[in-house]
């Protein structure tokens, strides 16, 4: 089942409807937005056996779903990377006719991490459309895509889902109100965060928990955020630590100007002004050690000294 994104999903089938379809697209957006799973739905649009597409019953929907179709050739990462051994090999796939009559369909997911050679070769293959293909690159970014490829490709940006669909989602699956609500704020509009939070409870309660300890630490005196920024330094991921922030922020962000409900108790004493601050210098401090060898417990220290 598919949250969000019904724009596209409406504008994918239009064009099997009408016979205008690309043979390569570029589904970008931020991670856990729901670019791969839309991507299998769209397979299954054009593969499935049935009238009523996609059934999700018939074996070519169950297959897509699983990821063992035939037809269907994913391409992920190895070791970091995606190596041009992979695009050749898939290049060979595609001379090959498709085993149901349908379409060969592939995804690339997580496009980004294709190296140069592998850039090179997927280019060729994309200036040499075979027959009834059709090739999906997802990546959470565009930016580090090159233009060549780019222009190759009809690209399809993909944003968060409004908040109310993943919360009526979270309820229809069993989750009280006031659980749903407070996963949909806390997944920034991410239907995989959701899902995943839903799922693992024990991912919820510890993003609540890192949440609640950034407002405690927003009121402490300097030497107790000193002492913070030491222990999360030496015993958590500060990366995937910033990303909550990041996200917290955000959505209390667009609270503050009336974008969504605030559900944060304790927040009051953030303005607009303040908020796009602390929102910007988490980014550059999540750049810089996601970038660079940056003293970790340094660079923190002086984030602490602007809260």
């Amino acid at each position: 089942m598919l949250i969000g994104h019904q724009k596209i999903w409406q504008f994918l089938k239009k064009a099997i409807e009408m016979d205008k379809l690309s043979h390569a697209y570029l589904f970008f957006g931020e991670e856990s937005l729901g670019k791969r799973k839309l991507a299998k739905e769209f397979i299954k649009l054009l593969n499935c056996q049935n009238s009523d597409k996609p059934c999700q019953t018939c074996h070519s929907c169950q297959d897509i779903e699983k990821e063992v179709h035939p037809d269907l050739i994913l391409i992920e990462p190895k070791k970091k990377e995606i190596q041009i051994a992979q695009i050749r090999e898939l290049k060979y796939t595609l001379t090959l006719r498709p085993y149901f009559g349908g379409y060969k369909s592939v995804i690339v997911d997580e496009a980004q991490a294709l190296n140069q050679e592998a850039y090179s070769c997927l280019l060729k293959t994309l200036e040499e459309p075979l027959g009834r293909a059709i090739l999906i690159l997802v990546s959470s970014t565009r930016d580090s895509l090159p233009k060549t490829i780019l222009s190759r490709v009809e690209q399809i940006k993909f944003q968060p889902v409004n908040l109310i669909e993943i919360e009526n989602y979270l309820k229809n699956q069993g989750v009280k109100e006031n659980q749903a609500k407070e996963i949909s704020l806390i997944s920034a509009g991410k239907p995989g965060l959701a899902i995943n939070y839903f799922q693992t409870p024990e991912k919820l309660e510890k993003e609540t928990t890192i949440i609640q300890d950034f407002l405690k630490i927003k009121k402490s005196s300097l030497s107790t955020r000193f002492q913070y920024a030491k222990d999360l330094t030496e015993n958590q991921n500060l990366s995937e630590v910033l990303k909550i922030w990041l996200r917290f922020l955000r959505n209390l962000l667009l609270s503050k100007v009336g974008a969504k409900q605030n559900y944060y108790p304790g927040t009051e004493d953030f303005n607009v002004q303040k908020l796009k601050k602390i929102l910007n210098l988490c980014q550059n401090l999540h750049f810089l050690i996601s970038t660079t060898n940056v003293n970790q417990k340094l660079a923190l220290e002086m984030l602490m000294l602007e809260l």
